[in-house]
């Protein structure tokens, strides 16, 4: 399961959130890393705007995919050329609520789900979670998750030259 979440519509279902835009962000980031590791899934979101200074262009946050709008651009592109350059975007699901994103995105195959939707499932994964003891502590026998934490998933291709 892939999704590229559009970042700045998933964080605009959230109250307030333009009061505080870096914290709505790594809030939104560290969401995306636990519903990633609950769910097994890859993770890319895309933000509007430039690379903030502690997560550049093309990195990773406990295995989620970070990138943002090319400059002069916007997140809607960016997404699009990440769907586009996919080996499979039929595998992939867009998160937006953004008709035109949308319809874009379901031309080349991919599975479109709405903001919201997104959101709440998240927060029920998330809320359900069991509490564990140290959350940073994961099974040395499991790869995947090592490599997603790291952002070097080798299924990733999501990857842009």
């Amino acid at each position: 399961m892939a999704f590229v979440v559009d970042g700045n519509n998933v964080m605009g279902q959230t109250p307030g959130w333009h009061r505080d835009k870096p914290r709505a962000k790594r809030v939104l980031l560290e969401k995306l890393a636990r519903f990633a590791r609950l769910k097994k899934a890859r993770i890319t979101v895309v933000f509007d705007g430039g690379p903030d200074g502690g997560n550049p262009d093309g990195s990773a946050f406990h295995g989620v995919k970070i990138f943002y709008a090319k400059p002069g651009s916007d997140a809607d592109n960016r997404i699009v050329s990440l769907v586009e350059s996919s080996r499979d975007p039929r595998g992939l699901t867009v998160v937006t609520s953004d008709r035109n994103l949308g319809s874009r995105v379901r031309s080349v195959g991919c599975s479109v789900m709405r903001s919201g939707e997104f959101r709440r499932q998240v927060e029920q994964l998330i809320t359900a979670e069991p509490e564990i003891e140290d959350e940073s502590q994961v099974d040395v026998a499991d790869i995947d998750s090592w490599l997603r934490y790291f952002g070097s998933f080798p299924d990733d291709d999501l990857d842009e030259s």
